[in-house]
Order: structure tokens, then C-alpha cells, then sequence
């Protein structure tokens, strides 16, 4: 089976490569992540856009809008969601941001809930807002957990996206993490919009055994509730967070939990769907960076 991953990270940020090195134990460079995607029939990934600055670790409140991939050159197959700072949308920012969803490789918007102090719903993102309506392409939002204990949870809890999915029905929404530990919120949230869709990454840090026990443990007994209730197996994509746990390790725990009907939907179709440029990219075979 063909497989996209709709949430990867490939930049230049301590606490990955902190990670990939004592936890997850991949090799976090354009080599590791090919070879990921060759050995497990990763069709394409989808980056998440993130920066930190000289003298800032993320969230860097001076890094520049868009933030993109810069852990090195990117490769092939492997697209964009620009990230957004929220402190940086002035009209230089906004422009920015433009330009760069006028790429081939850029396929949606990347706005971090939690690490900025800001509600789905600001004013501050509105902007944001019709750029994306307007190249029509989605935007993923953070939510849940944080990986920078300065994160705020407050705004990154998927109850807070029902306001925005509302007042923005011209933009699809993709809820990074269905919102994890609050996964029965972030699946009804998804059950309720018909713009909402969710990613299902991001919920193991580690490799080998860690992620052994914990697919066979009961660490996913509240999403399996979660994912049966919401039903919507049509609007979840797989991604894996790499690098916060191998790719293949991780699809496997997925696969577990999805009904084997609807794999081929939630490991490819969506992600095919819900991004409107990644076929096109998909078919050029590269990223053009």
C-alpha cells in the first residue's frame, strides 16, 4: 500500500535533532528521511514549516512568516506547509506568505496553536485565513499537547477550532493531532464540520520497544474511542511526526487502528483530497528547492 505522510518535520530545530539522536534514534537528514520513505512506500511527506532563531528556540517570536524547511536541502517528494508567526504578519510577512503559496511545493498553511498566544478564531489570523481560501489550499492547526514546555495549553485545545471551522466554512481545516490527550473533543469537533479534518500523528515518542509496548499496551485505548465515535474515517490522514518516532514503527500503530476498509482512504486518498496540490507535486517528482 501507498502511503503519504501528512506531518513531518524537516528543520533545523535543537529538540528534533535532540530527539532523533537519544529517542526515536532516526537519522534526521535528508539521507535518514529518504531512505524512511523508500524502505516503507512513503509516496510523498508533507513538512511542516518551523524556525528557530539566533538567539530563540522555538517558538522563536522573531522568526519570519512564512517559516520553512531549512534543516538542509529538501528532498524530493516532499512538500510544504509554510508555518505562520503570528507576531510577523505584517504586510512584508503577509506577502511573503503569498509568494510562497504561488509554489508548487506549498500545499497548505502551518499555524502552531499553543505555542503562540493566540485562538484559532484571532483577528490576527484572518488574513491567513483568505490567503488560503484564496490559493485554496488547507491549513493545519496545532493542537494538544506541545513539545516546548512554554507552549500555553489553553490555545491549543481542539474545542477552540469549533469557532473557527464555523466562521471560515470557505477554508478546510486539518487538526494536527485530533487534539491528543483531548481526542474525544477534537473527534467531535472533526464530526461536527464538514471542513474539519484531522491528522493522527504525533502520539509516540521513541522507537523499537517503547513503540512496541505502548501497540500493544492500552497507551491507545482513548484514541480507539475517540476514532469510533467521530466515524469519519474520510477526513483523517496518517502522518508520524517524524523525526519523533520512526515511520514505519509509527504507520504500523496506526494500522492497527483503522478498520481495513478505510486504510487506503486514511494512508493515501485523503491526504490527496484534502491538499488539492500534492497530486500534481506527487507527479512531478520533486520539490523544486
Amino acid at each position: 500500500m501507498k502511503i503519504i505522510d501528512a506531518h513531518i518535520h524537516f528543520s533545523n530545530i535543537g529538540s528534533f535533532k535532540e530527539t532523533a539522536e537519544k529517542l526515536s534514534r532516526v537519522h534526521y537528514s535528508a539521507d535518514g528521511l529518504e531512505k524512511e520513505m523508500k524502505d516503507n512506500r512513503i509516496e510523498a511527506c508533507i513538512g511542516m514549516g518551523v524556525t528557530e532563531t539566533e538567539h530563540e528556540e522555538f517558538p522563536a517570536r522573531h522568526a519570519s512568516t512564512p517559516m520553512l524547511l531549512d534543516l538542509e536541502e529538501t528532498p524530493g517528494r516532499v512538500a510544504v506547509c509554510p508555518g505562520v508567526n503570528p507576531w510577523r504578519l505584517d504586510g512584508s510577512g503577509l506577502d511573503a506568505l503569498e509568494k510562497e503559496l504561488q509554489k508548487p511545493e506549498s500545499v497548505g498553511v502551518k499555524i502552531y496553536l499553543g505555542y503562540y498566544p493566540f485562538y484559532a478564531c484571532d483577528a490576527v489570523y484572518q488574513p491567513v485565513y483568505d490567503l488560503a481560501a484564496a490559493y485554496r489550499v488547507p491549513v493545519v492547526l496545532h493542537t494538544g499537547d506541545t513539545y516546548s514546555e512554554r507552549g500555553l495549553l489553553k490555545y491549543s485545545h481542539p474545542l477552540t477550532l469549533d469557532e473557527a471551522a464555523v466562521m471560515r466554512r470557505d477554508v478546510q481545516f486539518m487538526m494536527a493531532h485530533l487534539g491528543d490527550p483531548w481526542v474525544l473533543t477534537g473527534a467531535e469537533v472533526v464530526y461536527k464540520n464538514p471542513n474539519m479534518y484531522a491528522d493522527l500523528s504525533g502520539w509516540i515518542v521513541g522507537a523499537g520497544v517503547e513503540v512496541e509496548e505502548k501497540r500493544r499496551g492500552r497507551h491507545f485505548d482513548h484514541i480507539r474511542h475517540a476514532l469510533t465515535y467521530c466515524e469519519h474515517y474520510e477526513k483523517l490522514l496518517f502522518g508520524s511526526d517524524w523525526p519523533l518516532v520512526p515511520i514505519g514503527d509509527y504507520a504500523a500503530c496506526i494500522g492497527d487502528l483503522i478498520p481495513s476498509r478505510h486504510m487506503e482512504d486514511v494512508f493515501y486518498d485523503n491526504a490527496l483530497r484534502l491538499f488539492p496540490k500534492l497530486r500534481a507535486f506527487i507527479e512531478n517528482g520533486t520539490s523544486g528547492r
